[in-house]
């Protein structure tokens, strides 16, 4: 039977496995911008012409339209495509997960235990008389929560995080950082990538460039962005199993183990065996 550790342990490995998915989906992109610019170059033609639908009319068919390009101006939106904006893209996709687990969690937790909510709570009365159980006024006291987290600072969300969760967030370093991505996806989307003094306030020290500056993101940055969610799984698996023990991380740890002795005593074996000429 699934215990409540174990349901958070499912809710973190599904947040792992999409990242892991957004990781393989960028890599391949990059690879297929690759492969398409390396065409573009083995094209004898100087000039290239490309037909794409652009809409479609009342009857579904394709509203096509052609451009003309030259090799350079046609290798340089593949470079911009893969070096630009496929890192930016991703970028976005990795604070979407990583925000809606921190959510998750959350709400399961408050699901779970509500005696976490405090209970000078107000909610209005429509949502009381309009409720068809006390479950569905549990569900609305969480979403307004919920909602009104998505406008606290990194900090202050960290510590409302602590407080129903029992997980310090501002004691791990890849938090901090997630702090310093979140600002920045923040910048890409409402300040086309100039940093602001908002900026500068929410990364702190690990800020990058200096407020009016262009703020980069490129694949490097992407891939260490990655890593640093991919951490932050690893922490709240740790950390939320000594709350809230789950069988199945415990199953999950011993299997890695296993896995990794394995691994060090074949690479012994290898080391130790003598080589015969």
């Amino acid at each position: 039977m699934e215990n409540f550790g174990d349901k958070l342990y499912k809710t973190i490995s599904n947040a792992r496995r999409l990242l892991f998915v957004q990781g393989e989906m960028a890599q391949l992109t990059y690879i297929s911008y690759e492969k398409a610019i390396q065409l573009i170059e083995k094209d004898t033609e100087d000039e290239i012409s490309i037909t794409y639908p652009v809409g479609f009319k009342a009857d579904n068919t394709p509203i096509n339209s052609t451009s003309l390009y030259t090799k350079e101006e046609l290798i340089s939106r593949y470079n911009y495509l893969s070096l630009s904006k496929l890192p930016i893209d991703g970028l976005f996709q990795l604070v979407t997960i990583i925000e809606s687990l921190f959510g998750d969690i959350i709400r399961n937790t408050l699901i779970e235990y509500p005696a976490k909510i405090s209970k000078k709570r107000k909610i209005d009365t429509e949502i009381v008389l309009g409720a068809n159980s006390l479950n569905e006024i549990k569900l609305a006291i969480v979403d307004s929560i919920q909602n009104e987290l998505a406008y606290k600072s990194p900090k202050e969300y960290a510590e409302e995080f602590n407080k129903y969760v029992s997980v310090n967030l501002l004691e791990q370093p890849p938090y901090h950082k997630y702090i310093e991505l979140k600002a920045t996806r923040d910048i890409h989307i409402h300040n086309s990538g100039i940093a602001n003094d908002i900026y500068i306030s929410k990364a702190a020290t690990l800020a990058r460039v200096k407020s009016a500056e262009n703020l980069p993101v490129n694949i490097q940055y992407f891939l260490q962005s990655y890593e640093c969610c991919l951490q932050l799984t690893e922490i709240l698996e740790q950390e939320l199993n000594k709350v809230w023990p789950s069988p199945k991380y415990k199953e999950y740890k011993e299997s890695i183990d296993k896995a990794n002795e394995k691994t060090e005593k074949e690479n012994s074996e290898k080391k130790t065996t003598p080589k015969y000429v």
